[in-house]
């Protein structure tokens, strides 16, 4: 089949059997990205967040660190990952399951992916001597799933787990709050440093079945979480 030339040439080239074709600039660039994985070796200096967790079943506290890694620090890809968890405490009764879930826990961080999903499977471990409830008014069906109350905080602050309540229904809800509180007569409160399940949330509210928080409320006509904004009426 003949191709006729309509333009004037102005460079040629012979093309090699064994060249290879030169991706796109966009995929070079993608393929430069640096990503989380296994191999990579841990920077000198890691950014990291300690979070205190004091349970009514013991008297010393547990302090949670999460330490993350940078990507592609300075450009427009920049993204913070965790990189390792350190569990301490006072206590020694847990040392030895604390230690190995620390481990576990890191090494699910380097290995890449996504590593949102320990949040939840943390979250679903019960204490077969029962729960507790924490300030706040929030029920804790274990210590494991505080730790993984801890690592969802962390992942939302850093960006990996979008908050389910923007920023639009939070305001919605503390105005629905403060009308509540105000339509119903005040009752002394409960310091929250003497009494650890003290709620921050209207007396008289039930436990929600979503997120576990004593925010329950009768709210035009419908029950209704402060909390995360969960609604009988859908």
């Amino acid at each position: 089949m003949a191709i006729k030339i309509i333009s004037k040439i102005v460079d040629y080239e012979v093309a090699k059997p064994d060249a290879q074709p030169q991706p796109p600039k966009e995929l070079q660039s993608a393929a430069q990205l640096e990503e989380m994985h296994e191999k990579l070796k841990r920077p000198e200096h890691l950014e990291g967040s300690t979070y205190k967790i004091k349970t009514p079943h013991s008297e010393h506290a547990l302090y949670v660190t999460i330490n993350d890694v940078v990507l592609n620090h300075g450009s427009d890809h920049e993204t913070r990952r965790p990189f390792e968890i350190f569990i301490n405490s006072k206590n020694m009764e847990h040392y030895q399951w604390i230690s190995a879930l620390t481990l576990i826990i890191s090494a699910v961080f380097r290995k890449g992916g996504d590593c949102t999903f320990l949040v939840e499977e943390l979250r679903s471990v019960f204490d077969p001597k029962g729960g507790y409830m924490k300030r706040g008014g929030r029920w804790m069906p274990s210590l494991v799933a505080e730790i993984g109350d801890v690592l969802d905080l962390h992942m939302k602050k850093i960006g990996l787990i979008k908050d389910e309540v923007d920023e639009h229904q939070q305001a919605y809800l503390e105005q629905k709050r403060a009308e509540f509180v105000q339509a119903t007569q005040p009752q002394k409160a409960v310091e929250p440093d003497c009494d650890d399940s003290a709620s921050s949330y209207p007396e008289g509210a039930q436990l929600c079945g979503k997120c576990h928080t004593k925010a329950m409320i009768q709210m035009d006509g419908c029950l209704t979480c402060l909390s995360c904004g969960e609604s009988k009426c859908g």
